[in-house]
Formats: C-alpha cells, structure tokens, sequence
C-alpha cells in the first residue's frame, strides 16, 4: 500500500498540456466496500491511474479496491474529511489531468469524457453541474438543494460569476493549476474552494452538465448544517482574502459557461 503522507508535496515532474494527456481519477472512501464494487468497474479503460484515498474505513473498502481494481493505488489518510483526502490524492497524482469522483454511487464515471473534453477545447477547471441543462438529481434533498442554491447565489454576488452549482463534487481540472490554488480545506468544502480559488486566480472554468444519482449503499457522510456552516466561513473567508488582494474587486473576468 502507498504510505502516502498528509502533507506529502505537490510534484512540478509531468508534461506540459498536449493532445494525449494522462487521467487520474482522484477518489475519497470511507467505508464503501460495496459502492467500490459498483464504481470502480466502470472507470474507463483508458485512464491512467486510479488513486483511492482510504479515511481509514473499518470495513474491507481496500481490499475490495485491489480485488475489483488491482492496479488502483491506495494511499492512507492521516488527517480528517474528504477535503483532506481529496489534497492527499491530488499530491499523489501524476497524471496531467486530475479528476475527482465520489465513490457513492452518485457520480458515472462515464460522464469522464465530457469533463476531459470540456479541459482539451481550453478550460483549466471542468465544474460539474446538476442544474443546467443536461444535468440532474435524484440524491440531493430539498433542504441540501435549497442551501446549494443560496450558496450559489451568494458566490455570484460576492464573485461575479454564473455558476450555476457550487456544491457539487464531479470535478477536473488540469494539475498544474494546483499551486496557483493552494487547497488547504478539510472537509466538504473543498469544492466551494477549488470554484472559488479558480475564479480568484482567473482560470478559465467551464460548466459541464451532470446526474447525480442516489447513493447505493451506506449512509451519506454529509453534516448538512455543519458542512453547510462550512461552506458558509469558507466563501466569507474567500472574500475577505479576494478583498485584501484586490481593493476594487475587480476579478478576472474568465467566466465560461455550460459546455
């Protein structure tokens, strides 16, 4: 197994953007030994790596990782959340074009292309949507969906943006990006981060249209009002810093929308 460590450092050593990239699929577990079965199986053939980050599940979520997916590299997480793990697989990719995919059944895996697709015509951040046009849900409740919609709107506000979902974890992005955002959330907040910190540094983000289907097995990890709370201090914490930089808040202006 890959001792791969909190704080391991982010790598310069890949190839600069071309026509033949390498994906690697960057995917936080805890305890999801049956949804493992369900997703792993239908990664396309053609990635390059697989990553799972194990929160150190009390079931037998790595073993059938390397049962369904022998070549899959596990690396252990030593801190807490799925931001935490979700940093600790990006450290430990090597691949040019990173994507991240929840392992609960709500994410396809053969929605990849559309996001790979969505970095090759030029985006540096392909953002998974569920409310545009192509897109869906049959997992997110009303009370999740409402405060997911208020966050959103917040962000264009605070942002001057038109994202669409903010929330959400279907996401890709180009590697070398990394330093410019320097991810330090822990928990599900990551995702507020990484659209916020793209919008910051004026990367070109695109919307891609995705389902959201319902959670397989297991019970949901979300906190809906403590992660809620957390998303909450993390956009306010975004402007304050957004502010700091930039008195007038004049943002970068490289808005794309849906694909």
């Amino acid at each position: 197994m890959l001792a791969a460590q909190r704080t391991a450092p982010i790598t310069s050593s890949f190839r600069h953007r071309g026509p033949d990239p390498r994906i690697s699929v960057v995917i936080p577990a805890l305890n999801e030994q049956e949804n493992l079965k369900r997703i792993l199986p239908l990664i396309p053939d053609w990635v390059y790596e697989v990553i799972l980050i194990d929160g150190n599940s009390t079931d037998d979520t790595v073993a059938v990782a390397r049962d369904v997916l022998p070549s899959v590299i596990v690396g252990t997480q030593t801190g807490h959340g799925k931001g935490d793990a979700a940093r600790l697989g990006f450290a430990v990719a090597t691949g040019e074009i990173v994507v991240m995919l929840d392992c609960d059944g709500s994410a396809n895996p053969a929605e990849i292309p559309f996001f790979v697709g969505a970095l090759m015509a030029g985006a540096d951040l392909a953002k998974g949507t569920r409310f545009a046009q192509g897109g869906g849900s049959s997992d997110i409740s009303p009370l999740r969906g409402l405060g997911n919609w208020a966050f959103t709107r917040i962000t264009r506000v605070l942002f001057h943006n038109h994202y669409t979902d903010l929330c959400y974890g279907y996401n890709a992005f180009w590697r070398d990006i990394l330093p410019r955002l320097r991810l330090d959330a822990d928990g599900f907040e990551i995702e507020t981060q990484l659209n916020v910190r793209a919008l910051r540094a004026g990367l070109k983000v695109v919307e891609v249209p995705s389902f959201e289907a319902s959670r397989v097995f297991g019970q949901s990890h979300l906190c809906t009002w403590a992660d809620g709370w957390r998303v909450v201090k993390t956009l306010l914490s975004e402007r304050v810093r957004a502010a700091g930089a930039h008195p007038a808040m004049e943002l970068p202006g490289r808005w794309r929308g849906s694909t």
